[in-house]
C-alpha cells in the first residue's frame, strides 16, 4: 500500500500517519526527517543538504527528490509506504509518478475556523512538553500546569495572525496539487492514485476509522486476488 498523505497545519495529519503506518505495517517517510538524516550521516548528498540549509535557502526540488529516491529503495518500503510532506507541489508529483505507483491520496479536510480554534487554544508546558487547550482540555487552574503549576505559553506559531499566514501559504502551495490529483488520469484512464478527501472534523478515532474503512476495503480487493 503506498499513499500520500495530505493535511494542513493543525488537520491532525501527524496523528492520523502514524495510525495508518501501525495498521499496514508501512514506513512514514516524512520529507523533514530524510533532510535531517541526510544531514547526520554526513554522505555526500547529506552534506550539500546542510551548506544550503545553513545558507537559508530552500533545498532544491532535484535534491529532495533524490533523497526521497533513495529512501523508497530501502528495504521496508517494499511492501509499502506512506509520504507525509512530499510531494508538495506538481512538479514534484511528476517526478513521483517515476519512482513509485500510488495507490491512494488521502486529503484530511479541516475548515478553516476549526484549525484556528484548536491552535491559537493551545497551551504549552516548556519543561516536559505537556499539551492544553483551553477549551478541549484545560488545566486544572487556568493558565498553569496541572503537574507543577508551572505557567503555560502560547507558542508563537499557535498565535491567530500567525496560524492565518501558514494557512494561506499551505493552500497557495497545494492547491494545484489537490487540483492534480482529483483529476489526474493514468494511462489506461483509470484515477490511479485514487484522490480520497476526508472530513477531518471529529475525534481522532472517528477520523481514522473513515481512513481505515477505505484502505481496508482495497486490502481485502488484495487479497481476493
Amino acid at each position: 500500500m503506498r499513499l500520500i498523505l495530505l493535511g494542513c497545519p493543525g488537520a491532525g495529519k501527524g496523528t492520523q500517519a502514524k495510525l495508518i503506518s501501525q495498521r499496514y505495517h508501512i514506513p512514514q517517510i516524512s520529507t523533514g526527517d530524510i533532510l535531517r538524516t541526510a544531514i547526520q550521516q554526513g554522505t555526500a548528498l547529506g552534506k550539500k543538504v546542510k551548506e544550503i540549509v545553513e545558507s537559508g535557502h530552500l533545498v532544491p526540488d532535484a535534491v529532495v527528490i533524490q533523497l526521497v529516491q533513495e529512501r523508497l529503495e530501502q528495504s521496508d518500503c517494499q511492501n509499502g509506504f506512506l509520504l507525509d510532506g512530499f510531494p508538495r507541489t506538481v512538479e514534484q508529483s511528476e517526478a513521483l509518478q517515476h519512482l513509485a505507483s500510488i495507490d491512494y491520496v488521502i486529503d484530511i479536510d479541516v475548515p478553516e475556523e476549526e484549525i484556528i480554534n484548536r491552535l491559537s487554544g493551545r497551551r504549552i508546558h516548556p519543561a516536559s512538553g505537556r499539551i492544553y487547550h483551553i477549551q478541549n482540555n484545560p488545566p486544572r487552574v487556568a493558565g498553569r500546569d496541572d503537574v507543577t503549576g508551572d505557567p503555560l505559553i502560547q507558542r508563537p506559531d499557535d498565535r491567530e495572525e500567525t496560524i492565518r499566514k501558514r494557512l494561506q501559504v499551505y493552500q497557495d502551495q497545494t492547491r494545484p496539487l489537490k487540483e492534480y490529483y482529483q483529476h489526474y488520469k493514468g494511462n489506461n484512464g483509470s484515477p490511479v492514485p485514487r484522490y480520497v478527501k476526508i472530513d477531518g472534523a471529529g475525534t481522532v478515532d472517528e477520523i481514522s476509522n473513515k481512513i481505515f474503512s477505505i484502505l481496508d476495503k482495497d486490502k481485502c480487493k488484495e487479497t481476493i486476488k
